[in-house]
């Protein structure tokens, strides 16, 4: 009848610390021999954040996946994506998402947007030793603080070291592409729509320059993951929607191939 600890990491490092990401074996393979994903961008708006990631994930320089989804749903008020090695960027994004629901079902309560960035930081420092490998994974967290009414950014180095972004943020290999474009693009007061736009404009500018971000696939009608973040909660986009964005912006570059 012992009350456990809130923390599902810290529970896993006493139960079955073998699990745990950044416990695994060496792998008997070179780094260049797994998959990884990129690009991954997210953008505040007032009222909340957008979040997107395009759907490539690279082999050395193979096409590894077309369709890999790297941008997933944290817990009601915050979103998620990775780049880097996809396997362990899963496994990070899965055990992530059961810390905040096991602290949520243990504690009758959820944990404050700041501290769902510093158990994110956490998980991402027990990894250093498979990034010290090659295997290396970086996390981007965005959410809406209930609190302040706002949407905010959190990224991370392989070291958790942890910074708090303001208005957009990019990464993965094509980060300085998108970030570039956002720069350009954003605005104090964009919408919504026009937020999830110049997601999309600089995921485009990305793989335009970038051979590891995957561009919008319209024969295969793959396009990029995007979420958002606002007071109603979490929504992912559907294809649907985020196609239409995409053919109006791919129909706007073929007269303007720069943007």
């Amino acid at each position: 009848m012992t009350p456990g600890t809130s923390s599902f990491t810290e529970f896993l490092s006493m139960a079955a610390p073998d699990l745990l990401p950044g416990n695994r074996h060496p792998l008997p393979v070179s780094a260049s021999e797994v998959a990884h994903g990129t690009t991954i961008v997210a953008v505040t708006f007032p009222g909340g954040v957008i979040m997107a990631g395009d759907r490539r994930a690279t082999q050395g320089n193979l096409i590894a996946t077309r369709d890999v989804e790297k941008v997933f749903h944290a817990d009601e008020y915050s979103v998620v994506g990775y780049a880097g090695t996809a396997g362990v960027g899963a496994d990070l994004i899965k055990l992530f998402q059961v810390e905040l629901e096991h602290y949520e079902k243990i504690e009758g309560t959820t944990l404050s947007l700041d501290a769902k960035a510093n158990r994110l930081g956490f998980m991402v420092k027990s990894n250093l030793p498979m990034a010290l490998q090659g295997l290396a994974v970086v996390p981007l967290f965005a959410g809406y603080d209930v609190d302040r009414g706002v949407g905010r950014i959190f990224s991370y180095d392989i070291a958790a070291a942890r910074s708090e972004e303001q208005s957009y943020h990019a990464i993965g290999s094509g980060a300085s592409f998108a970030k570039s474009a956002l720069k350009k693009l954003h605005r104090p007061e964009l919408t919504e729509d026009r937020a999830v736009r110049i997601s999309l404009e600089a995921l485009y500018d990305a793989a335009d320059d970038d051979s590891a971000t995957g561009g919008p696939d319209l024969t295969r009608r793959i396009f990029p993951v995007v979420a958002a973040v606002t007071a109603d909660g979490f929504r992912r986009y559907t294809d649907d929607e985020v196609g239409a964005v995409v053919d109006a912006l791919v129909a706007d570059r073929m007269t303007n191939p720069g943007g």
